[in-house]
This record gives C-alpha cells, sequence and structure tokens, in this order.
C-alpha cells in the first residue's frame, strides 16, 4: 500500500472554511446557480424553507447545490485524494474521527490530540463547504462529502483513483436522528417539522441529499464494481466490532497497522479517543460551534446525540416501522445489500 503524508492541520483547515472566497473563481458557478435556481422543482427543507430537486437529488439551494456546482466547476482531484461520504445523519462525525486519527497516528500523541480541542469535522472539511482553492493541501487531502455517487464528476470517479469510504445506517434510524438534529438548526421564525411530517417526507425522498436509499445504493454498487476505491460500512459493524472496522478502515487508506502497533494497543486506543463516550464529553464538544458557511453555524453539541443501534424504533409507530421496512426492501431488491451487522 502507498504511503501517506500527513492529512492538514487543523488550523489550514480552519482558514479554509473561514478565508475569503475569490469572487472570481466562483462568478462562472454563480451564474449558472442563478440560471438554473428558478426551474427547479421545490420540496418542503427540514432545515430551511425549502429544497431543490436537482437531477433527481433534494439539496439546500443556497449551500448544498451552489457547493456541488463549485466541486464541478473549480475542484481538481488528485489520485491520492480520500473521501468521507456519507448521508448526514449515518455516522459522519465518528467516521471523520477515526479516518484522522488513523492516518494521523504517528504525527499526534493521545494525551494532546487535535480532536481532545477540535470537532472531528474541523479536522476534515466537507468538499461543497469548502470554496477556496485547495491546491495548497498537502497530499493525501482528506476531506468528506455528502454527494451521491451519482452526482459526483467523472473527474472523482472515472479520471481519477480517489477512495471513498462509505457509511451507511438503518433508516429508521437515520430518519429519527435527522429530523431531531435539523429541528435544533431550524430558524425560529420557521415552525417545527412534527415526526409525522418528517417521516412523510423522507419516504418521499424529499430530505438533504435524498432518497435516502438512492444515496445509499449509490455507493455500494460503486463499492462492488471497484472495491479497490470504495469502502463500504455499516455504522452497525462498527458499533459492534469498532477495532475490526477501523483495521479495515486503515488498509484501504493505505495506512495499515503494524503488528508491533496492533501488539501495542494502538487501534484499541484510537477507538477509545473516538469513542461517543470521549468525544462527546470534551468541552470543545460542548460549548464550541462550526461555522460552514454565514449561514449554517452549528452549536457542537448537536453532533452528539446518544450513537446508539436501533433507537429510531423508540420514536416510531409499528405502522411507520412496517412502511419504512417495506420501502427498504423493494428499493434493496436484487442489489445485494442488507441493512444492519
Amino acid at each position: 500500500m502507498d504511503s501517506f503524508l500527513p492529512s492538514p492541520d487543523c488550523d489550514t483547515i480552519s482558514k479554509t472554511y473561514n478565508g475569503q472566497i475569490d469572487s472570481h473563481l466562483i462568478q462562472k458557478t454563480n451564474e449558472g446557480y442563478r440560471e438554473i435556481l428558478p426551474n427547479l422543482p421545490r420540496g418542503k427543507g427540514w432545515m430551511t424553507e425549502h429544497l431543490v430537486q436537482y437531477q433527481g437529488v433534494w439539496l439546500t439551494p443556497n449551500f448544498a447545490l451552489k457547493g456541488l456546482m463549485w466541486v464541478h466547476d473549480h475542484f481538481k482531484p488528485r489520485s491520492t485524494d480520500i473521501f468521507l461520504a456519507t448521508f448526514p445523519k449515518t455516522g459522519t462525525t465518528w467516521l471523520k474521527a477515526l479516518t484522522f486519527a488513523t492516518v494521523n497516528r504517528t504525527r499526534y500523541g493521545f494525551a494532546d490530540h487535535p480532536l481532545l480541542t477540535t470537532v472531528p469535522h474541523g479536522c476534515l472539511p466537507f468538499l461543497e463547504a469548502c470554496p477556496n482553492d485547495l491546491d495548497g493541501f498537502p497530499s493525501p487531502r482528506l476531506l468528506s462529502t455528502h454527494i451521491p455517487y451519482t452526482l459526483l464528476p467523472n473527474s472523482m470517479t472515472v479520471n481519477q483513483s480517489c477512495r471513498f469510504a462509505y457509511i451507511c445506517r438503518d433508516p429508521k434510524d437515520v430518519l429519527v436522528s435527522k429530523w431531531l438534529f435539523m429541528n435544533k438548526l431550524r430558524p425560529k421564525e420557521l415552525a417545527p417539522i412534527s415526526l409525522e411530517e418528517a417521516f412523510e417526507l423522507f419516504c418521499q425522498g424529499i430530505s438533504h441529499y435524498g432518497p435516502y436509499w438512492d444515496h445509499v445504493l449509490g455507493y455500494w454498487k460503486a463499492s462492488l464494481e471497484t472495491p479497490e476505491k470504495v469502502l463500504f460500512l455499516k455504522y452497525e459493524e462498527l458499533k459492534e466490532e469498532p477495532s475490526v472496522v477501523v483495521k479495515r478502515l486503515g488498509e484501504f487508506l493505505g495506512h495499515p497497522f503494524s503488528l508491533e502497533e496492533l501488539s501495542k494497543g494502538v487501534v484499541a486506543e484510537i477507538v477509545k479517543l473516538c469513542s461517543f463516550e470521549n468525544l462527546s464529553n470534551l468541552e470543545v464538544n460542548k460549548s464550541s460551534v462550526l461555522k460552514l458557511s454565514t449561514q449554517i453555524i452549528i452549536d457542537n453539541r448537536h453532533f452528539f446525540r446518544k450513537g446508539k443501534v436501533g433507537d429510531g424504533k423508540s420514536y416510531l409507530t409499528d405502522e411507520m416501522i412496517k412502511r419504512i421496512n417495506e420501502i427498504t426492501s423493494e428499493k434493496l431488491l436484487g442489489s445485494g445489500l442488507v441493512f444492519g451487522s
């Protein structure tokens, strides 16, 4: 496997999030955005007033759609790039922490690790949230994205050997976690969304980067066709055997654990550092915020709720569970994919 250089430090990434946007670089994107936006179908938003449907995918207009267009217009991928791809609320925060700790395990000690003072999202930025030039990032660049595989430019999926680590989760848990999370970010002038309304929207596919099942299947099929480029993980398996999954992740990232590291318990230390119990109790994740854009500022504590498997059943009625299970069976029929461990 390749020997990778360390990822950018958190200070560099922070500057990427908060730096000044080059108006000349994104002028083309803004013009294209203004041209297509009025003609896109609209659906009710969870965090914003509405979502727009672009090439079959539901996106927030001012953030996700514009970010996607920027990626297509300006992003220059490298063959060494590594992307953590997720649908929102499927384990993004946890996977970011594990990946950052795995790749940088020889760079930082566990006693003074950046993850102790920086939310994982501050160490691995969202691609669609970074309109600045990323050429200054050393290789391999560690980035994350919610963009469905089918919407990624060919320069990322075909013409380069970029690698993607993807994690999925039972849709019932995704729905409930997303509903609770988005209501916390919903502007006060907009009435909260009820669980019943969120359920109907989710089943219709109207949710950020949805439909959920299409998002999952896109990366699942890519993992079957090019397993050396797409690693497909399940949240439930990560919860059940985190050390096993971390070792798989390290191997895939080109950063396999040596026998000496295994004997010294390095994997266990990474799992402990990145555990829900540890991260959720850190001061930075209790009192600080993450600024994704001028409009999107999130309290870090909102990224840590329960992190449990099966919690969705505590909120959904039997009828809701039956309907989601039926949709899931229909959508996944013949794919070979089954949710859960």
